[in-house]
């Protein structure tokens, strides 16, 4: 299994961007999910994540402003982001649990960098 997460990018204050993270291989199903983000210097936080149940929930910096979404049929995460703050610049990492003819399995994707500058 691999996940690509692309979408990142540099945006003005205010600006969006929309971030995808596609899982590709033998997943049978995508359970839950998160987005998560480490800025310079800085830990790694979560920002958003939807349990298998599809509720959804967001670190206070973004409620408001950011939206997480499935497209199960993809096998992709979306990030809606908008009214980007320059705080918001960071790597911006997905994690997805997934269903596998295996078993489960659990993964990150490679990160894509999202800059929020004038």
């Amino acid at each position: 299994v691999q996940l690509q997460a692309f979408g990142g990018g540099l945006v003005q204050p205010g600006g969006s961007l929309r971030l995808s993270c596609a899982a590709s291989g033998s997943v049978l199903r995508l359970n839950s999910m998160g987005w998560y983000r480490q800025a310079p210097g800085k830990q790694r936080e979560l920002v958003a994540d939807m349990p298998s149940d599809g509720t959804t929930d967001y670190a206070d910096f973004v409620k408001d402003r950011f939206t997480i979404s499935r497209d199960n049929a993809k096998n992709t995460v979306y990030l809606q982001m908008n009214s980007l703050k320059p705080e918001d610049t960071a790597i911006y990492y997905c994690n997805l649990s997934v269903a596998l003819p295996s078993g489960r399995g659990n993964y990150w994707g490679q990160g894509t960098l999202v800059t929020v500058s004038s």
